[in-house]
């Protein structure tokens, strides 16, 4: 009773991929980080990596980034909220993050 992932969808959950110094290092492990939208699910974060770059997933991990608050001027609000996902890759396979110029 799998619930099915509509593919028309699965282009707009993965937001930007993470470059940072933590990131950057997990790539030694076949290790990426994306922002993907809230609502997202494991599966169809899995889903939406194998489609966009054409590579096999073997792990999802996920987690929600806190909310920080933000003044503009005299406002007080809260950045949205994001939400994090760590996809490891099959052995061998990869992403180009930094295409060549």
């Amino acid at each position: 009773m799998s619930k099915v992932i509509d593919q028309r969808r699965l282009a707009d959950l993965i937001i930007k991929p993470i470059v940072t110094e933590k990131a950057t290092l997990q790539l030694e492990d076949n290790k990426y980080v994306f922002d993907v939208r809230p609502e997202a699910t494991k599966p169809e974060i899995k889903a939406a990596i194998e489609l966009l770059f054409d590579v096999k997933v073997t792990g999802v991990n996920t987690a929600r980034m806190p909310r920080k608050q933000k003044r503009v001027g005299r406002f007080m609000g809260f950045k949205a909220q994001v939400k994090r996902a760590v996809v490891t890759l099959k052995e061998g396979d990869s992403i180009q993050l930094f295409p060549d110029v």
